[in-house]
């Protein structure tokens, strides 16, 4: 039966060199007191040191809360995680080679977590093939000390998979709502479910310890059986903070749309201003299909649901979101995770099943930088490492990817005039480069397995075919030679069929397309 104990008692259970798993989405559902509270006995006593850091989604705020607070030399020796821009003190270690650091697919690390619950040395699968998490290429491993080979290529009947090796998990450190007397977990007031319920069997499965920040303690037999997300014969110590430690994100104490407690009316939403954005959103939108699951990717592809909505094409379309929801409307910045008004929500290793076994119609992500292979890197420039976080489960294995970015940035600035797009100021960095600097998305893949994908700028509209990325369209008033193929740094197919984009596309007033987009 779990106990009931203090936050400096739990803290005193990890020792030295430890492997630690914990939870938590962006800024939901992590034990935010906890993980300060290592962080404060590390520099106070000098303890827990040497700990593996283990874990699946970006945790943190981009400054200093979730896995920040691991990111001292001493504390951490090795860190396994599936994205880590919102740790970059984290990133600091990486870069300055003080600790191991390995970047694996989001997805693929929360599968990680449910098959070292039932014991399994590790988890086979395709994704990251010909990505940087493959081996023969560089086994996501992010600075050159990290040595220790963890991803494996196999081949079962002629068949190329990825073997990740599991790490145990000596501390599972996990958040729920309430605990009951006996140390079962409710989730009630959690934006989203991530693999808290894995990562608790996991660390039992290798002889560990799972601790839990709670913001409540109820009475045995009060939480009803279908509410216990982890029982209490998983738990070892559970730890009691006030609601006002615990909020729901790291930038929202409490909002019951999140948590499906309620369903709010969404108020009509403002039209996306007529610049670069939403060019790229309204030529991206033209790619949905009635009744689509869909992903949207943070930043750019955002403007899509937008557009949508002005289009009134919205309710022809569910929203997925890799946290686990389905359905609703996804939201944005540290709340990325989270949806407002969600129908389902599926605990996260569940939904990269989902995702992973081709379940999503549409996926339209962000391109920071694209190759003349149609490779696309969001995870790595120069010396900043942002990490894959959900791209490559997504990318690789939606039936239709579509990348959504500017063809320059630093700088560019541009306007509409009577349906033509006019360049004002040329963006100073060219993101369509000869080869990029990481490859998170694999164009060789792709066209192996013959998936279609679309990469869609303000001017330009390129299709990864089996000869090569080839221009289909760019934007009226464009001109082909300076403003497209002199902004990029290979030299791509011209379609003979080159066609101009849809003139709607550039004025102010919506595009009036919804008989088209219905007799897809």
């Amino acid at each position: 039966m779990a106990r009931f104990v203090s936050v400096s008692e739990a803290i005193k259970m990890i020792h030295d060199g430890a492997s630690v798993g914990v939870t938590g989405f962006a800024g939901a559902a992590h034990a935010e007191v906890l993980t300060s509270k290592i962080e404060e006995n590390f520099l106070t006593e000098g303890h827990p040191k040497n700990l593996t850091l283990f874990y699946s989604a970006g945790i943190g705020d981009g400054q200093t809360k979730g896995t920040n607070h691991f990111g001292h030399e001493g504390l951490v020796s090795r860190v396994i995680g599936g994205h880590w821009n919102l740790a970059p003190k984290l990133v600091k270690l990486a870069i300055e080679n003080k600790i191991e650091a390995y970047n694996f697919p989001q997805g693929t690390i929360s599968q990680m977590v449910r098959d070292m619950a039932a014991g399994k040395p590790g988890t086979l699968s395709k994704v990251g093939l010909k990505t940087f998490i493959d081996p023969r290429v560089q086994g996501g491993k992010l600075n050159s000390k990290t040595q220790e080979d963890l991803v494996k290529l196999i081949n079962i009947d002629g068949e190329e998979l990825l073997f990740f090796k599991g790490p145990k998990i000596d501390v599972a450190i996990i958040r729920g709502t309430s605990a009951d007397e006996h140390g079962n977990l409710s989730m009630e007031k959690e934006a989203v479910l991530v693999e808290a319920l894995s990562m608790a069997q996991a660390a039992k499965s290798s002889g560990g310890i799972v601790i839990a920040q709670v913001e409540r303690v109820v009475s045995a037999g009060s939480i009803h059986p279908k509410q216990v997300k982890v029982p209490g014969i998983l738990v070892d110590a559970v730890v009691v903070v006030s609601p006002e430690d615990q909020w729901q994100t790291f930038v929202e104490p409490y909002n019951p749309a999140f948590s499906g407690e309620i369903k709010v009316p969404l108020a009509s939403l403002k039209p996306m201003p007529m610049d670069e954005r939403k060019i790229i959103a309204r030529r991206a939108f033209l790619e949905l299909i009635p009744n689509a699951v869909v992903n949207l990717g943070i930043g750019m592809p955002e403007g899509i649901s937008l557009v949508a909505y002005e289009e009134g094409f919205s309710d022809q379309m569910t929203l997925t979101v890799e946290a686990g929801g389905i359905g609703g409307i996804p939201a944005g910045g540290i709340n990325f995770g989270a949806s407002t008004n969600v129908e389902a929500l599926l605990d996260q290793p569940y939904q990269f099943d989902f995702y992973d076994g081709g379940g999503l119609d549409l996926a339209f992500l962000g391109l920071a930088q694209m190759d003349e292979q149609g490779n696309i890197n969001v995870s790595k420039f120069g010396p900043k490492i942002a990490g894959s976080g959900g791209f490559i489960n997504i990318t690789q294995n939606a039936k239709k990817v579509v990348f959504c970015g500017t063809h320059t940035a630093g700088g560019l600035k541009t306007s509409v005039d009577n349906g033509k797009l006019i360049i004002e100021q040329e963006g100073k960095v060219k993101k369509l480069v000869k080869d990029v600097e990481q490859i998170t998305f694999s164009g060789e893949y792709a066209r192996n397995i013959k998936q279609p994908v679309l990469y869609i700028t303000e001017r330009a509209v390129f299709e990864l075919l089996p000869e090569g990325v080839t221009l289909t369209e760019i934007a009226p008033g464009i001109d082909l030679e300076k403003d497209v193929l002199a902004q990029m740094n290979f030299k791509p197919i011209v379609s003979p069929d080159l066609r101009v984009m849809d003139e709607r596309i550039f004025k102010p007033e919506p595009m009036n397309l919804n008989h088209l987009m219905a007799a897809k």
